[in-house]
């Protein structure tokens, strides 16, 4: 087919949201599909090498860059981008968007929304209502159950059991492949060879960065590796970290994700410390519905996954796959922690189990989920 895939991302940058359009863009083209990923121009063009670098990404597609102005809430995108998709002579739109998919409909395209949050805003609602309303071939993708209910709690609807599919984030197990044990990662990255504990992603509020820092002061013998943030963001915590006196992080700064695994196989155990609020990139709390990419690409690493004890995690994890702690209690992580790093048969264990849980999540196996009954 010719899929037009519309996102209100920026690419590049270094949201989830859009290095999540690109994961799926790449397993759409690997799965025989022509693919235009329809962008709005707020950010400087790149070309392909630099987008499969930054990305991590193995078969080219397209990437077109549309207008953009704030000011029309993305209407005036989302008209440009149709417009392209009928230039394509698109045979299915596949958006991010619920403006989008409710214009696909409109103009009776078959349609795909994904969903990753709640609806917000004043006509959030609307806009998702008015997709679901008419006829025509359409499907909902979700990444969990706790958002599935969330959404129809905000807009009153019972969504038909046939078009709303469970979608978990998915991995690319492929880029995991052959990774050195934790002692060796850690050699080819020059870090100092003790006990480590990894996080990678993003410095927003609720992502736990200040029981991280907690538990370095906690637990001066483990060293801890943060990949991720904005510029702004590193610098802060450099700072912050340097006058806590706090001398066993290391701050790697923003990794392109085609490098990510190596420095997720140095860590010994992976941490997902979230708050019980968590913020998006757009200031939304979305606790409640959180599907990480993250912990994909933990499990697919084989390493120990300790991680925060909130319920749409548990949709994925389980005992057997991971260790959980109350949402920012201080004592159970290090406590945890400590156990952890004291016990490798146990860290083996866990990453076993997670690793053959994430066989089932690859990016290639959810888009044929998402494609199936609308060809």
């Amino acid at each position: 087919m010719r899929i037009a895939a519309i996102t209100n991302s920026r690419i590049p940058s270094l949201t989830a949201n859009s290095i999540q359009a690109m994961k799926v863009c790449d397993a759409l083209t690997e799965l025989g599909h022509e693919v235009k990923l329809i962008a709005p121009a707020e950010a400087d063009a790149a070309d392909w090498p630099s987008l499969a670098e930054h990305y991590g990404l193995q078969h080219e597609f397209e990437v077109a860059w549309c207008p953009s102005v704030r000011l029309f809430r993305r209407l005036d995108f989302v008209w440009y981008a149709h417009s392209a998709a009928r230039r394509l002579r698109a045979d299915l739109i596949y958006t991010w968007l619920p403006q989008s998919a409710a214009w696909g409909m409109r103009s009776q395209y078959p349609t795909i929304l994904e969903m990753h949050a709640d609806v917000a805003g004043r006509f959030g609602a609307w806009w998702l209502r008015q997709f679901w309303s008419g006829g025509g071939r359409r499907k909902m993708l979700v990444t969990t159950h706790a958002l599935q209910r969330a959404l129809e709690r905000s807009t009153g609807l019972i969504f038909p059991e046939q078009e709303i599919l469970i979608a978990p984030n998915g991995v690319d197990l492929d880029r995991f492949a052959g990774l050195p044990e934790a002692r060796e990662a850690r050699q080819r990255l020059s870090l100092p060879e003790c006990p480590t504990a990894g996080f990678t992603g993003h410095f927003y509020e609720g992502r736990g960065m200040q029981l991280l820092a907690d538990l370095a002061r906690a637990l001066p013998e483990v060293s801890f590796l943060w990949v991720g943030g904005t510029p702004e963001a590193v610098e802060k915590w450099r700072e912050r970290l340097r006058s806590s006196q706090i001398s066993n992080v290391h701050l790697a700064g923003f990794i392109d994700n085609n490098k990510l695994p190596l420095y997720q196989a140095a860590a010994d155990v992976l941490l997902m410390p979230y708050s019980s609020s968590i913020s998006s990139s757009s200031g939304q709390d979305i606790a409640e519905v959180i599907n990480p990419m993250k912990m994909f690409e933990y499990m697919a690493a084989g390493r120990a996954i300790l991680t925060a004890n909130l319920p749409s995690i548990r949709e994925v994890l389980d005992e057997t796959r991971a260790v959980f702690c109350p949402p920012g209690d201080l004592a159970a992580w290090r406590a945890a922690l400590g156990e952890l790093m004291a016990n490798s048969s146990r860290r083996a264990e866990l990453a076993r189990s997670a690793r053959q849980e994430v066989e089932t999540h690859t990016w290639l196996a959810r888009e044929r989920q998402a494609l199936a009954g609308m060809q």
